[in-house]
Parts: C-alpha cells; structure tokens; sequence
C-alpha cells in the first residue's frame, strides 16, 4: 500500500512540475513610435483611457518607457501573458471594444495621428534567464 501511495505522491510531483513548464508566462514587448508635437496627448489617452480598457481584458502591464534617440521618440512598455492564446485574444477584444474605438477616433479628430510606427515582439524567457 506504501508503494503505491507513494508512486501516486510522485506521479502527482512530476505531473504538477510539467504542468509548470508548459504554461510558464509569454512576455511581450510593444514599442510605439510617438511624435513630439503631440506627445502629451498620446500619454495622456494611454494613461487615461487605454490602460483602463486593457484592464477589462485583463492585460498585466508590468513596466512603461520612454526612449528618445536624435531620430524618433519611442513609447515602449512590456506585458505578462499566461500564455500566447490569452494574449491573442485579449488584444482582438482590446481591439473591438466600442469605448476604445471611440476614444481613438475623438483623439485623431483632435490631434491627428499619436501613433507611427508599432513594433510587437512575442517573446519566451529561457530556462536559463535568470529570474
């Protein structure tokens, strides 16, 4: 009875440890191409509204940049996903949802465009990055 108690308790170890492995986060990196002239209002409706949004589709924002370069003023912020599926559907719902919809259509009446380029990186952390 002992043996097979503990092959049940070692089963159940291996399988939880698997488990793990299979669903360890997606992190994905979103660097958005801001314009100086109306760099104000793009915080202002990312801050305000979009991130509010997000919320309701549950996006995990984990850090929020600004890089400028003689070139281009960049906004580049990171996110945590349980995994690719969860991250691909909440941006389609972010994407479809009214009040976002509407909110982007006042600000490009309003200041034009906020937003250039947008770069979408999906990556994998690797077993051995450190933690």
């Amino acid at each position: 009875m002992k043996k097979y108690f503990l092959l049940i308790i070692l089963f159940a170890a291996f399988a939880v440890k698997a488990q793990k492995t299979q669903t360890s986060p997606v992190y994905q990196l979103r660097i958005y191409e801001i314009f100086e002239s109306n760099k104000k209002e793009f915080h202002e409706r990312f801050r305000d509204h979009a991130m509010h949004i997000m919320k309701k589709y549950n996006f995990k924002i984990i850090s929020i940049y600004e890089s400028k370069s003689d070139k281009k003023t960049e906004f580049v912020y990171f996110l945590e996903w349980p995994d690719e599926a969860s991250m691909k559907k909440a941006w389609e719902d972010f994407r479809k949802d009214q009040e976002w919809i509407d909110i982007k259509k006042q600000y490009t009446a309003k200041y034009g465009d906020v937003v250039g380029n947008i770069e979408d990186r999906v990556l994998t952390k690797l077993d051995y990055s450190p933690n």
